[in-house]
């Protein structure tokens, strides 16, 4: 929940739970010595050694066995836990400690294989900022912002392809390329599932940098790919601007919800012809018109700077497994409970 400077009255290397919620969702390892909150279970191993990739083995062993058990009225207390029994691996009657080690520490050679060939692929392995970058968070201050209209900056596709999901399954589906296909919901960038349809009713497919603004729920996202769209009554914004890139349409994305966010509601809907009036902030140059390389600047530092963690992390765990030459591979087995 956060830090604090009164002294620690727990000893790290446990696992801790909250007894208030669904099973063990909320097992964590502590690695560090720390202050309990109120609810909070402090589970102390009986056996040594103990570690992190110990103590990850019987988290997910623990979730798995409560994942249908518990739930506010049917709370993971102390007597649920102690009566709760996981599998677990063992060796001629005894924990194989040396299976769980090993296993885990396959499953993050394998992870960071995956994160630093994912960072390498986007161009994120570069966290360092550069000079225009470096002088553009030093002067935050000092922008000049204008107003104006969404519309003014951004313009609606008129043709929209709506899919009916009530005759989704009688449109062809293949195995060629999949594309992303979008409605309401509000997590993983608004896109439902990937899928293959037909093409006549495939939005975007020249791959310009769109934004999708649904009035239901306000909802905004980006998307530079063709998509297919579920049908929404024609409810959903389709906006795209030549001016539009990876990086400019983040902070243009920021400022449309900054607005509509506190203007509009399931009730009062954001509609387009109300959205094409609503007004919004961005930064100008010095002719007034919106300054589209510093906004894509401020997002490229942001960037950097949120990443550098992750690029430094990777870097630290790919020199811990140095003498890996490929991602080692394990074959789950049954081995006892």
């Amino acid at each position: 929940m956060g830090w604090s400077n009164l002294t620690a009255n727990n000893k790290g290397n446990t696992i801790t739970c909250s007894d208030t919620t669904l099973g063990a969702e909320t097992m964590f390892f502590q690695d560090q010595d720390f202050i309990g909150y109120s609810h909070i279970q402090n589970l102390i191993p009986k056996f040594k050694p103990f570690n992190r990739a110990i103590a990850n083995t019987i988290i997910t062993a623990s979730r798995i066995s409560t994942s249908t058990k518990y739930n506010y009225g049917n709370k993971f207390n102390r007597e649920a836990i102690r009566s709760t029994k996981i599998q677990l691996p063992v060796r001629d009657g005894k924990l194989d400690i040396e299976f769980m080690e090993d296993f885990m520490e396959g499953l993050e050679r394998e992870r960071i294989t995956q994160l630093n060939k994912y960072l390498s692929d986007t161009g994120l392995v570069n966290y360092s900022l550069n000079e225009q970058e470096q002088a553009v968070l030093s002067a935050l201050t000092d922008v000049n912002w204008g107003t104006f209209k969404i519309q003014d900056v951004l313009t609606w596709q008129q043709k929209i392809a709506e899919l009916n999901p009530l005759h989704l399954d009688s449109l062809s589906v293949s195995e060629e390329r999949k594309y992303p296909f979008y409605g309401q919901a509000t997590t993983n960038n608004g896109i439902i599932e990937y899928r293959h349809l037909n093409d006549d009713v495939l939005n975007n497919k020249l791959s310009k940098p769109t934004i999708l603004i649904h009035s239901n729920n306000q909802n905004t996202v980006y998307l530079e790919t063709p998509f297919y769209l579920k049908d929404g009554h024609g409810a959903t914004s389709v906006l795209q601007s030549d001016q539009l890139d990876n990086m400019n349409v983040q902070f243009i994305i920021s400022s449309i919800q900054k607005v509509i966010l506190k203007k509009f509601a399931y009730n009062n809907k954001a509609t387009k012809i109300a959205l094409k009036n609503t007004e919004i902030s961005l930064p100008v140059k010095s002719d007034n018109t919106p300054d589209y390389d510093y906004m894509g600047c401020v997002i490229s530092a942001i960037q950097k700077l949120v990443i550098k963690d992750v690029c430094l992390y990777a870097e630290q765990k790919t020199v811990e497994h140095s003498d890996i030459v490929e991602v080692d591979q394990f074959d789950l087995v049954e081995v006892g409970v």
